[in-house]
């Protein structure tokens, strides 16, 4: 099994340029009706799987890096990779209002933030 501050280390760039909304900005957007319509919903619950992840993106925003666990490495990688993929599909026209925006910020990634 590999060193987990060296996974912290090895995935820890890319999570900082893949979540580009604070904790704050993402409580705040996953309590609209936007967030709330967008993404894949899995086992009936109602919830998608961006809009789950979003409340663990906030809950890592708000850990230590030395506290992270091998969870929270886990769920870093997968909101990187998904954040690549996703920004790469990217709409031509109305960004602003676009389900794949919308979809992107239940993901920690606001695409128009200027970083």
């Amino acid at each position: 099994m590999a060193d987990k501050q060296n996974d912290v280390d090895e995935i820890w760039d890319d999570w900082k340029d893949a979540v580009t909304m604070t904790a704050s900005e993402i409580e705040s957007w996953l309590d609209t009706d936007e967030s709330k319509e967008v993404g894949q919903k899995i086992d009936g619950s109602g919830e998608s799987i961006g809009h789950k992840s979003g409340r663990r993106i906030v809950t890592i925003l708000g850990t230590k890096k030395a506290d992270l666990t091998a969870s929270d490495v886990e769920h870093m990688h997968k909101v990187v990779s998904y954040v690549k993929r996703h920004k790469a599909q990217g709409p031509d026209s109305d960004i602003e209002h676009s389900r794949w925006r919308y979809s992107l910020m239940n993901w920690g990634n606001d695409p128009l933030k200027k970083v």
